[in-house]
């Protein structure tokens, strides 16, 4: 089943830190927000592969948008 993860703040993506087809485990970082000079991991939220992303490097974001989708 599909899981979206959505960014807990507003920022811009700093880092895309997965592929689509990884495998993550629930903590691992998938991609990295800055805001405010500072760097914010958004973790899985469960183990899963990457089925989608959604965002790209430097693309601004809005707290609860969908940043990556899990299978």
């Amino acid at each position: 089943m599909a899981e979206e993860i959505k960014a807990h703040i507003t920022g811009v993506v700093f880092q895309v830190t997965a592929k689509v087809g990884d495998k993550v485990a629930a903590g691992d970082p998938v991609i990295v927000l800055e805001s405010m000079k500072m760097e914010i991991p958004v973790e899985a939220p469960r183990a899963g592969a990457v089925k989608e992303i959604r965002v790209r490097e430097g693309q601004t974001v809005q707290e609860g948008e969908t940043v990556v989708v899990l299978e």
